[in-house]
């Protein structure tokens, strides 16, 4: 599998208020620059250093970034950096004036009433989350005095995997300010000799990265250095602000002059294994695939782009078929079929004419392609020296024959027999990542989600190209009988082109002479056995050159695949074998210092005068399914998420939460009943949302005394042809033209063509378009012959991180990040609520500390959000005037 190793840095060393003597601000306020360039409200972060020591695909890297607080009051100063879900941290200090504040591993459970409080307590501290799709964010905060110098250093270690050929390092800087020093070093050393090396960066142009960049190999040795000036670092020559926002990669490779490679060092070994030019074993694929209607749309025709070109990529020996599933399962062939040009063809035709329907049956899709798969080998309707894989793809939960995961995942099992791997891929989020992780596991393979972006079709064909080449099967890495301990996993199914196996273990005799290993497997034409032989003395002579390893490298690198290992392993045990699992792996993690699923970190600091832990826990896989799509999980009523969110609810009050703040501002719209407003427009994704104006019963034409609200909302996704119309009686849905209603008193949930709604009767409905876009509409209903108020709705969005950077509209220009700084704060006219002025957009406005209610739980009470109210229609903070929105109407 892809690992990408290198610390993706987002350095956002933030300041807030949080003036000595007073409590501090709940919310963080950066202005624009006071004092020299590189200082941000007051903090300076002058020196950024990335350093990784790769030692035999073992990375050892270091993140340091020292600031010092040049206001006069303290700051608050936060430390983010993101590194690969595959990485484990294994130190975090916080150096103060010279008083360092070390982190220490503990297991979980002995963490968790520090955890709880730091948690209850509402800290981001120390809190690491799945980020995207490989990585993590490890954030932490302190508040530091004036005059005060801060040192953040978080360390952390991974095994590179080998994928398509190439070891890769990847790196996303985010500076958000210059840095006057920012460095990346990396050093690596391959005792095989390195064959290539390359670097690249996708937000700087080759002319001025060639003068900040330096790369080098010769020999077993490379180097990377990245260092930018400050003009270098500025987007243009006048700025002051960076350029550095992007991907920055390394790859390289190292020689195979012969297929193995072992390394002994302090009585440990690792073996590396990755044999060149061998013929490719004709395989026979089963693609089961999810036909039902929650792959409707985008997703179903991604799928079958990817199809496509697989088609294109299958060699003339293999053996195919196609399996889809819904309600039910039909297949493309009766039997599996070589793919011979004309067989190939028609397999095209076939893809193209897929289309939706139903439920999903999971269990009988996949017994049907297993028992082809079986039925193929047993006929000899396959060469005797071929393989067969199962590729399974689905974007929901079994809802129809056998849905029950366990009983599936027996079946499977039984019928698979530990002859072929299976791999699951998952398409979104709206599924049970972990039935399908466990499933694949126990059948040799692995489980890959798939995103649902505009490159899912890319990474659909990308994990094929993982598994389309098989070199050997059935390898076994065998090393002289009673000679090692703690040995690795050492059988395969398949060895694949362009991958590598690793195997680590301990030798009971540290002073044997030599060292010998044998790797058996069957080829295309015959079986063949590797055997490489390893002289001690040789070894201790060649080891001797080792300027950049790193004392105890390899026993480090066996500690970690070991627990990786284990903790694989214990995601499908049970019982008394799960509980020794997790001792094995629990034990190694505390002993190695490793951040894993069973450890956190604990680092206390100084707060408020007094010892505060922050906590750094892993999470696992499931963790980047939250937000799940509600529709899918068929919930009862709506627990909103903790993201930033921005809303219009009431009168009609319009909230912007600022989360680079902490802080929330806020305004209202003062418009005509019958008005139009744009609230959302995407140009991109073509999703608009608009609002039309209801006024309240007594129809009073004086604005200042009439009460107005949103009374219908329209929905629209022009990319896929859907609207969705919402008023205060019911909900229509258009799918191209065909209508569907629903009352306020249904609770439902819809699913197609990649929307979900979910009606909750009286309460909200949460609209979803695929994961990264979700809308939740409030319904506020009061009395009936209340002689004023009419019922009227609110509308929330609390998930817009899939939107384009071009979204725009009364809400929709907040989705992207923007700066503001309040200060002045002062008694108002109104001697219960403060004035402040407000900077923004080139804008010096008075505004007003106020307070509004978030009405997503409880549409009666309502939970108090205090924001700084603009005045004038939000004149200043809006792009334009609130009249630029008004549009004819609702579609």
């Amino acid at each position: 599998m892809a690992s990408a190793w290198w610390p993706c840095l987002i350095l956002a060393l933030l300041s807030g208020l949080a003036a000595s003597g007073f409590p501090r601000s709940p919310f963080r306020l950066l202005g624009k620059r006071s004092l020299p360039e590189g200082v941000t409200d007051g903090v300076e972060v002058y020196s950024t250093i990335i350093n990784s020591k790769v030692t035999s695909r073992f990375a050892h890297n270091v993140v340091t970034t020292r600031a010092v607080n040049r206001a006069d009051k303290a700051k608050e100063v936060s430390f983010d950096v993101e590194l690969p879900k595959t990485a484990f941290i294994t130190n975090f200090t916080l150096t103060i004036d010279g008083i360092t504040y070390p982190g220490n591993v503990k297991e979980k459970e002995a963490a968790k009433k520090q955890y709880e409080k730091a948690v209850s307590q509402g800290k981001t501290a120390g809190l690491v989350k799945a980020s995207g799709r490989k990585l993590e964010k490890f954030t932490v905060s302190v508040n530091v005095a004036a005059g005060s110098n801060v040192t953040f250093e978080l360390t952390y270690e991974e095994l590179l995997k080998r994928h398509k050929g190439k070891y890769e390092m990847y790196l996303k800087i985010q500076p958000k300010q210059l840095v006057k020093h920012f460095e990346i070093e990396a050093d690596i050393f391959e005792p095989q000799g390195i064959s290539m090396l390359d670097a690249e960066a996708s937000f700087i142009t080759n002319d001025l990265l060639g003068s900040a960049l330096t790369k080098s190999f010769s020999g077993k040795k490379g180097h990377v250095s990245f260092k930018p000036s400050l003009d270098q670092q500025r987007s243009c020559p006048t700025c002051t602000d960076s350029l550095l926002n992007g991907d920055f990669t390394i790859t390289y490779d190292v020689n195979r002059e012969s297929p193995g490679n072992v390394q002994i060092v302090n009585g440990y070994f690792v073996h590396f294994f990755a044999p060149q030019g061998l013929p490719v074993v004709p395989k026979s694929v089963a693609f089961v695939i999810d036909v039902s209607g929650s792959m409707a749309g985008r997703k179903l025709e991604q799928t079958k782009e990817a199809l496509l070109r697989i088609l294109e990529d299958m060699k003339e020996e293999d053996y195919l078929n196609f399996i889809l599933f819904s309600g039910d399962v039909s297949t493309w062939k009766e039997h599996l079929v070589q793919a011979t040009p004309e067989n190939l063809q028609e397999a095209k035709t076939f893809v193209k004419s897929i289309d939706d329907r139903g439920m999903t049956n999971i269990n009988d899709g996949l017994l049907r392609g297993i028992s082809m798969l079986n039925k193929a080998r047993e006929e000899h309707r396959v060469p005797e020296r071929s393989t067969s894989i199962v590729i399974m793809l689905t974007d929901g939960d079994a809802n129809v024959g056998e849905s029950r995961p366990e009983k599936i995942q027996e079946n499977v099992r039984n019928a698979i027999g530990g002859k072929f791997p299976l791999y699951n891929l998952g398409f979104g989020n709206n599924l049970n990542y972990n039935f399908l992780e466990n499933m694949a596991l126990e059948n040799q393979g692995f489980a890959r989600r798939i995103y649902e972006d505009s490159d899912a079709d890319l990474q659909l064909q990308g994990f094929y190209e993982e598994v389309a080449n098989p070199l050997l099967t059935g390898v076994e890495v065998d090393y002289p009988e009673n000679a090692i301990l703690d040995l690795t996993q050492n059988t395969y199914q398949h060895f694949y082109d362009g991958s590598e196996i690793v195997v680590a273990g301990r030798l009971v005799d540290e002073d044997m002479n030599s060292f010998k290993a044998d790797v058996k497997g069957h080829g295309a034409t015959n079986d063949l056995t590797f055997t490489e032989e390893v002289d001690m003395k040789e070894m201790e002579k060649a080891l001797q050159e080792r300027d950049y390893i790193f004392g105890d490298y390899i026993e480090r690198l066996w500690a970690y695949l070991t627990i990786e290992q284990l903790l694989e392993k214990r995601k499908k045990a049970h019982g008394e074998e799960k509980e020794n699992l997790t001792a094995q792996a629990l034990d190694l993690s505390l002993k190695y210092h490793f951040v894993t699923p069973l450890t956190s970190m604990v680092v206390t600091k100084p707060e408020d005068n007094e010892d505060e832990p922050a906590i750094a826990d892993k999470p696992g896989e499931d963790a980047e399914a939250t937000p799940v799509s509600p529709a899918m999980t068929y919930l009862t009523s709506y627990q909103p998420p903790q993201n930033p969110y921005y809303y219009v609810d009431g009168d009609p009050h319009f909230i912007i939460q600022v989360p680079e703040k902490d802080d929330t501002l806020c305004f209202n719209i003062d418009e005509d009943p019958g008005t139009v407003l744009r609230l959302i427009q995407d140009p991109v994704t073509g999703l608009t949302v608009n609002g039309q104006i209801v006024g309240d019963k007594r129809g009073s034409p004086d604005s200042k005394t009439r009460k107005t609200y949103f009374g219908k909302l329209g929905i629209a996704n022009a990319q896929m042809d859907i609207q969705v119309e919402v008023t205060t009686e019911k909900i229509t849905l258009w799918n191209r033209a065909v209508p569907n209603t629903f009352s306020w008193l249904d609770t439902v949930t819809v699913m197609q063509d990649g929307l979900s709604v979910m009606i909750n009767k009286k309460k909200n409905m949460v609209v979803s378009f695929g994961d990264g876009v979700t809308f939740v509409v409030v319904l506020h209903q009061v009395w009936k012959k209340h002689p004023v108020h009419r019922d009227f709705l609110g509308f929330y969005v609390v998930d817009s991180h899939r939107m384009s950077a071009q979204t725009h509209g009364l809400l929709g220009q907040f989705f992207q990040p923007f700066d503001f700084k309040v200060s002045d704060i002062r008694p108002g006219s109104d001697p219960t609520k403060s004035d402040a002025t407000l900077v923004v957009k080139n804008h010096q406005l008075t505004v007003t500390r106020g307070s509004q209610k978030d009405y997503r739980k409880d549409a009666s009470v309502g939970k108090k959000v205090v924001c700084w109210f603009v005045h004038n229609n939000g004149q200043g903070l809006i792009d334009g005037v609130h009249t630029d929105y008004v549009i004819p109407s609702l579609f």
